[in-house]
């Protein structure tokens, strides 16, 4: 028996040595244990911003250590704009504030915007789901089928906004400056979500929207009709629409061409950003940024995406990072140029 025993203890050692060491908690991992993390997106529900951020919130407590818990709070107001000074100016730096809004205000900043009380060369970047290509959609109603017959027409269309900032806006403005289209900006709706309302009660013949947000949260309108995609605000063209005319290639002068460029730049990579206030040490916004990009790859997270018609195309933080820093190094005239057009 004592044998037996000696031997029964021996194996036990034995196992304990080939186990894998057990190691402790990580210091973020304790961090983050049973703590909430909030996404403060800057637009109303029912919206681009607001699906994706929904999306991200389901898978990606998975990837933070200790399994935290992600809420989604809408704050809009502005374009993102009141999102944006909240969480730069009054959201604890500790990496459990992440804010999303229109990448469109950090061009705002640069063109002296009122209002703007955030640095965006200051906030830490913690990734975009995917880069925006903006369409421009009309109301079948509006019987303008081709951008080429609304410049021959000279028909003058409304399309819905947001605020100035907002790809919704900025785009509509320097297509009507560079390329000549009729068109009437209407601002001040809190997301596209309102937008989308506005144009089924007529109060709007059209919208400029990426074309993820087109897809999943205007399907019923594309699907029936209601809406027509006539102008690709981007400078090369989509695959799945190809035969749709692209802005750039419309434009008559380089400045013009120039002006496509920087705008498209500004609501394209920097569009949907995530970002978490100035001060967040930096341990914390390397777990986010992991995070959030292993979110991105996540299997369930892509068939989710995929079936709402959402569109993956990320940057990662330091990729977001360096495209914000590099707007701020436009050349003078341009700036002064998109400061007359976007007033």
């Amino acid at each position: 028996m004592v044998r037996k025993s000696r031997y029964l203890t021996l194996a036990i050692i034995a196992a304990l040595c080939l186990s894998p060491v057990v190691r402790p908690s990580s210091g973020q991992e304790l961090f983050y244990k049973g703590k909430t993390i909030r996404i403060v997106v800057g637009l109303a529900p029912g919206g681009g911003f607001d699906t994706y951020s929904r999306l991200i919130a389901r898978h990606m407590w998975k990837y933070i250590p200790g399994n935290s818990t992600i809420f989604v709070e809408n704050m809009p107001g502005a374009g993102g704009l009141l999102s944006a000074n909240h969480v730069y100016k009054a959201a604890k730096p500790d990496g459990l504030t992440i804010a999303n809004f229109s990448g469109g205000l950090f061009l705002q900043q640069l063109l002296g915007k009122p209002g703007i009380e955030f640095d965006a060369t200051k906030f830490e970047y913690v990734g975009v789901p995917a880069q925006g290509e903006f369409m421009v959609g009309l109301s079948r109603a509006a019987r303008i089928t081709s951008v080429s017959q609304w410049m021959a027409s000279g028909v003058l269309l409304k399309l819905g906004g947001t605020a100035p900032g907002a790809s919704t806006d900025d785009i509509p403005k320097v297509l009507k400056a560079t390329l000549g289209l009729p068109i009437q900006v209407v601002s001040g709706y809190k997301g596209t979500g309102p937008v989308r309302l506005a144009f089924h009660a007529g109060e709007v013949q059209g919208v400029c929207n990426s074309w993820d947000s087109f897809k999943a949260t205007w399907r019923k309108e594309m699907e029936t009709g209601e809406v027509v995609i006539v102008l690709q605000a981007t400078v090369k063209p989509h695959p799945e629409v190809p035969n749709v005319p692209v802005a750039y290639d419309l434009a008559k002068t380089e400045e013009a061409r120039k002006l496509i460029q920087a705008i498209t730049r500004v609501h394209g990579a920097t569009n949907r950003p995530y970002v978490v206030p100035p001060g967040t040490p930096k341990e914390r916004v390397n777990v986010l940024r992991k995070a959030f990009m292993d979110t991105i790859k996540d299997p369930d997270f892509v068939a989710e995406a995929k079936k709402a018609n959402l569109e993956i195309n990320p940057l990662d933080g330091e990729e977001l990072d360096q495209n914000v820093k590099a707007l701020f190094k436009l050349e003078p005239a341009l700036i002064d140029r998109l400061k007359e057009i976007l007033r």
